[in-house]
């Protein structure tokens, strides 16, 4: 992971945060501990609780590092309070073809969660919005063809 900065909302920061709490009071000791139970038993070649006790160390060291990294690059981001759609916005968008709405919270790319209506700040649907107002119509340009939405709503 390079060293750019990652936008984060600070629910997404703090939710990092704990996730590397977790790891390292929580995980880590339990890991050390299959670890040294493992050893116990003899016979390292063949004694697959310290395979697996190994392998499960390596994720989660590897987890720590990568969410430090994540924490020490990141960039709180809040909704834009002009009325325009920006990183950490929550929009309410219509798509005209379809006749439906829907609201989305514009995150950066560790958050995003499409499950939640989470997007990334690099989706198709968030690079034709940001910037916008209410009342603005943008053109969508995705995979799966052009589109058309119109901002209801930025809050």
């Amino acid at each position: 992971m390079s060293d750019e900065k990652i936008y984060l909302t600070s629910e997404g920061f703090m939710e990092i945060e704990e996730e590397l709490n977790h790891l390292k009071n929580t995980k880590r000791p339990e890991v050390i501990k299959a670890l040294k139970d493992a050893r116990a038993l003899g016979d390292l070649s063949e004694n697959a609780d310290y395979d697996a006790a190994r392998d499960e160390q390596a994720m989660v060291e590897g987890r720590i590092v990568e969410l430090e990294k994540i924490l020490e690059n990141a960039v709180i981001i809040e909704g834009n309070k002009d009325g325009m759609v920006d990183l950490g916005s929550v929009v309410t968008i219509y798509y005209v073809e379809d006749d439906e709405e829907e609201e989305y919270k514009i995150v950066g790319s560790k958050e995003a969660d499409p499950s939640e209506n989470k997007i990334s700040n690099e989706s198709p649907l968030a690079k034709a919005i940001i910037g916008a107002k209410e009342g603005d119509v943008r053109s969508v340009e995705s995979p799966n063809g052009k589109y058309d939405v119109k901002i209801v709503k930025v809050k």
